[in-house]
């Protein structure tokens, strides 16, 4: 019969090559509901449930976040397709690899600027996004364009989304085109109101999964490993909005509770629950959605910010690498 102490030390043994049998993997991420599905996989265990110990790591703009991609500081992230578009036009091997979060972005206004639709916003400052990124090109190619404006029309000042809200209630912008959580917050403290929202209108594939050519060809199983899990967080987004809320409210408002101008004090997990629920959430890239997103590269290049070496359309298939979902059969 064995000893405690042989007891142990098998147990201690077996640990440490469970620990051992962890791979090491880098997630990029921005602090926006978009990206829901990288922060739950983490703080739910799901990636080291598919065997990986990641380390998230937080950017302010999805132009850093690539930035490290092309860089090799990363192994994937979350963030807008516009990105990898952007800097595979100049040569970067980049791979968009599954589907994340379709776009949602609304336009809330003050209400004491007198705006009521998007065609209200001519002559006013509106914050945004930075210029480049997936939200201001839809903003200027999309949004702005459908209502009769032009780009030079509006005041787009490009800020974090949550400097974004901060303007609205210092009263340094008249409105704001923002992600989840942060229209639902703003909309909770601040005298604004929803005059917008792209996906009801103009649905498309805003975020998605991007890595480097190099990364999926050296560490595909790792890639795809982190991709089964972050589709495991998509599930519990879709299906259990309570539960995942409670993991990651804490990344978007700081106490336990949020001071709203009508409602009192709000538990934060309530108010995120409810800006989960306003999102979709699909690791799968369609065909549909794939005509989508090549309709904005195209934006891109109408507006002068992606240009191509031998002047042709720029082919967003070049970049899409959907193995993952057509082995998994999503």
């Amino acid at each position: 019969m064995k000893s405690a102490k042989t007891l142990i030390a098998i147990a201690a043994l077996t640990l440490a090559g469970h620990a051992a049998a962890q791979e090491k993997f880098k997630v990029g991420y921005l602090r926006v509901m978009d990206d829901a599905q990288a922060i739950v996989a983490q703080e739910a265990g799901l990636y080291k449930k598919h065997g990986l110990d990641v380390e998230l790591v937080e950017f302010k703009s999805g132009t850093d976040l690539i930035k490290a991609i092309v860089g090799g500081q990363l192994d994937s992230g979350v963030l807008g397709f516009t990105n990898a578009v952007a800097w595979a036009s100049k040569g970067a091997d980049l791979k968009v690899v599954s589907g994340a979060q379709h776009g949602y972005h609304a336009i809330v206004a003050r209400e004491d600027a007198n705006i009521k639709t998007v065609a209200d916003l001519k002559g006013k400052t509106l914050a945004s996004q930075a210029e480049g990124s997936t939200a201001d090109t839809v903003l200027k190619g999309v949004v702005l364009k459908q209502a009769g404006l032009k780009p030079d029309d509006v005041n787009v000042m490009g800020v974090s989304p949550q400097v974004a809200v901060q303007s609205l209630i210092g009263k340094r912008v008249d409105a704001a085109f923002l992600f989840e959580p942060q229209a639902s917050i703003a909309q909770l403290i601040a005298p604004v109101k929803q005059v917008y929202e792209i996906g009801e209108v103009w649905p498309f594939p805003c975020m998605v999964v991007i890595t480097s050519g190099e990364t999926l060809k050296k560490r595909k199983d790792a890639v795809w490993k982190s991709l089964d899990a972050q589709k495991d967080a998509i599930d519990m987004l879709q299906k259990k909005p309570a539960d995942a809320s409670k993991l990651i409210a804490g990344y978007f408002i700081g106490e336990p509770t949020l001071k709203t101008l009508k409602q009192g004090e709000l538990p934060r997990e309530a108010v995120i629950t409810d800006a989960i629920k306003s999102q979709t959430f699909s690791p799968l890239i369609t065909q549909k959605e794939q005509a989508r997103m090549q309709e904005i590269a195209d934006i891109l290049q109408e507006q002068g910010s992606l240009k191509t070496r031998d002047g042709k359309p720029f082919d967003v298939k070049s970049i899409l690498d959907l193995s993952w979902q057509k082995e998994r059969k999503l």
